[in-house]
């Protein structure tokens, strides 16, 4: 079986607004007591209350502060599961030597999603309809059906006052596509989103850059805000602007990863990328937003997870000196990032960077699942 999330837009009343509001704000509330609590107990203690003792007192919580019974009361357990597993990772952080970020207090307005662990208990879905527990009837714009066994629901509302839903499913295994004996290396970068190995010259996919695309946009929305007294009713209705622009980039930037990432899956058998270090190639402030706004890594992810649900053979290899060797005949030389176009000094060919990288990527991939040494030098 796998899991597998389907996220709807809810349209709830203004009244139901108001209700799902009051209830974050409760979920907040707890979010912030429980925080408390473990903080107060180590400073004296040493020890921390566990997940279980936390839950334990939420049916006195409620006798001290009633309006936590507007609030589904696993998704108040839930609640302290979030503050379980902030702790976990903040340990686990630690450990690993790195600086850990401690656990922080959730202000107003910063607390906005509750989950029910158990579905269908407190939400279930009739038609485009869904039934919340102590919410009542919302509509529901469902783009494509359910499948499988809900087994969790999340709903959230947005940085722009939308509210959406996130159902967890456990689907079974899917059914393999169509045998396909093409294979593709693909190399990203940024003149092209990728660079596909097949074709005499290698198959461009062009950069969208949607955040290049708004940036003007957003300047203009972020000055006006930027103007604006901190505090203020006027600063609050200029923030959601801003949130607007932001939202509508990553919306286009995920539909074009699923789009670009579902062709690839559906067209080659065998898939040889590059296992990329995002998080530290952004270091370089020269090229950190190019690089954030192309989104490798939601790329990546997709391709990785569509690839093994269609039954696809796809391998990660070390990007090292693909760029810098020539694939027929293994010479490598060095290529500043000005150059696009590859002239081998030994063999005297000539190929497009990136398609010379594609194509030295694919070798890889097939060396690895073939067992031999996965070394650039070696092509």
């Amino acid at each position: 079986m796998l899991r597998k999330t389907f996220k709807y837009r809810l349209f709830p009343t203004r009244a139901q607004e108001t209700i799902l509001d009051a209830q974050l704000d409760e979920c907040r509330w707890l979010y912030n007591h429980f925080l408390e609590e473990r903080k107060t107990a180590y400073e004296a203690t040493k020890t921390v209350p566990s997940l279980y003792e936390q839950q334990k007192t939420i049916p006195g919580l409620k006798t001290t502060r009633p309006t936590l019974g507007d609030v589904h009361s696993q998704v108040l357990q839930n609640v302290a599961v979030r503050i379980d597993l902030a702790f976990k990772a903040f340990y686990r952080r630690s450990k690993a030597g790195d600086v850990p970020g401690f656990p922080r207090f959730r202000g107003k307005f910063r607390y906005d999603s509750m989950t029910f662990p158990q579905c269908p208990s407190g939400c279930s879905v009739d038609g485009d309809q869904m039934i919340l527990s102590k919410v009542g009837t919302i509509r529901i714009v469902q783009h494509r059906p359910l499948e499988g066994t809900p087994k969790t629901c999340t709903v959230r509302r947005s940085s722009t006052g939308k509210w959406y839903v996130t159902f967890s499913c456990e689907v079974p295994d899917p059914t393999s596509l169509p045998t396909s004996a093409l294979q593709v290396g693909i190399d990203v970068g940024l003149t092209s989103f990728a660079t596909l190995s097949t074709g005499p010259t290698g198959e461009p996919i062009d950069n969208p850059r949607f955040f290049r695309t708004d940036e003007k946009e957003l300047a203009k929305v972020q000055r006006k805000f930027a103007k604006t007294q901190k505090g203020t009713a006027e600063r609050r209705k200029r923030r959601k602007p801003v949130a607007r622009v932001h939202e509508r980039i990553a919306f286009r930037r995920e539909n074009f990863a699923n789009q670009t990432s579902r062709r690839i899956v559906n067209r080659f058998g065998f898939i040889a990328v590059e296992d990329l270090e995002v998080n530290r190639m952004v270091h370089n402030h020269c090229l950190a937003k190019s690089i954030s706004d192309a989104s490798w890594s939601l790329f990546f992810a997709l391709l990785i997870f569509k690839a093994a649900n269609a039954g696809r053979s796809l391998v990660t290899v070390n990007p090292a000196y693909t760029s810098q060797t020539c694939h027929r005949c293994g010479h490598r030389q060095k290529m500043p990032l000005s150059e696009r176009i590859y002239r081998c000094e030994c063999c005297q060919g000539e190929w497009g960077r990136d398609h010379n990288a594609s194509l030295n990527i694919l070798a890889l991939g097939l060396q690895g699942v073939r067992g031999d040494p996965v070394e650039a030098a070696a092509l």
